[in-house]
C-alpha cells in the first residue's frame, strides 16, 4: 500500500456479528437433530477451517450426510432455516446473535474509508441484522452471496464492490479460510478477526497467517487502532 484506503470491506459473521448463538448453535442443534449424534463447536469449526464450507446450510448438509443420513440439502436447510428464525409463536437463533462492533468505532472508522460488506448470508438474513441494530447507513456497497454467481472462496464479490479500484488500496476483514482465499485471489491485503485463546486462533490463526493475513486482531474493537496505524504507515511510504 502507497495510499489511502479506497475502501475497507468487511465479511459480517464472526467479524461485526458474534454468531455463536445464532448461526453457530443453529448449525449444532440441525446436525443433533437429524443425525441424533452429539456433535461439538470443536469439531463445527473443524469444518470451518476447511475451503468451501462459509455457507452454514452447505455445511449443515455435508455434516448431516457425513454422519450416515442421506438427507437432501434442501431437507437439511429447510430444518436449518426453521431453527434459525424460529415457528410461528416463537423466537428462533437468530435473535440471539450480537453486533459487536460500538456504532461510534464503526463511525470513525467510516472516516478513514468508504465501508463495503462482503458476506455469505443472503438478503433476508443481513437485513435483518442491519435493521435490527441501526447501522445499515455505514455501508455504501453491500454484496451478499445473492449477488454473485460464485461465493466464496471465489473473489467475485470482492472484484465487485472494487470496481476497477487497486486491489491493494482495499482491506477486506474476515475470520475464515474461505475470506482469507478470496482475498489472496483478489489481491486485496486481508485482516483477520480470531478470539485470543481460542480453539479458532490456536488453528486457524496458522492457516490464515499461510494465507498472506497482514495481522491476526482478538476482536473487532481492535480495528480502529490497528487501521490508523496502518494508514499512516502507508501514507508515509
Amino acid at each position: 500500500m502507497t495510499r489511502r484506503l479506497s475502501v475497507i470491506i468487511f465479511d459480517v459473521d464472526g467479524v461485526l456479528v458474534d454468531t455463536r448463538g445464532s448461526f453457530q448453535r443453529t448449525t449444532l442443534e440441525t446436525v443433533r437433530l437429524l443425525t441424533s449424534k452429539r456433535v461439538t463447536r470443536s469439531e463445527l469449526h473443524r469444518w470451518k477451517n476447511r475451503p468451501g464450507f462459509n455457507d452454514d446450510w452447505k455445511l449443515s448438509h455435508a455434516w448431516v450426510n457425513q454422519l450416515g443420513k442421506d438427507l437432501s440439502y434442501e431437507e437439511v436447510k429447510q430444518r436449518f432455516v426453521e431453527i434459525y428464525w424460529g415457528k410461528k409463536g416463537s423466537d428462533g437463533n437468530v435473535r440471539r446473535e450480537k453486533w459487536v462492533l460500538p456504532r461510534p468505532s464503526l463511525k470513525r472508522i467510516a472516516k478513514l474509508a468508504p465501508l463495503a460488506l462482503f458476506t455469505g448470508r443472503v438478503h433476508k438474513e443481513l437485513d435483518y441484522t442491519l435493521d435490527r441494530w441501526k447501522v445499515r447507513d455505514y455501508f455504501e456497497q453491500i454484496v451478499t452471496v445473492e449477488e454473485v454467481t460464485k461465493p466464496k472462496p471465489d473473489p467475485e464479490g470482492l472484484v465487485k464492490i472494487l470496481d476497477g479500484r487497486s486491489p491493494f488500496t482495499a482491506l477486506y476483514v474476515g475470520d475464515n479460510v474461505d475470506d482469507a482465499l478470496a482475498a489472496k485471489a483478489a489481491k486485496v491485503p486481508f485482516v483477520g478477526i480470531l478470539p485470543r485463546r481460542s480453539w479458532e486462533r490456536r488453528h486457524r490463526g496458522i492457516r490464515l497467517k499461510a494465507l498472506s493475513a497482514l495481522t491476526i486482531l482478538g476482536e473487532i474493537r481492535e480495528l480502529e487502532g490497528w487501521l490508523k496505524k496502518y494508514v499512516s504507515h502507508a501514507v508515509r511510504l
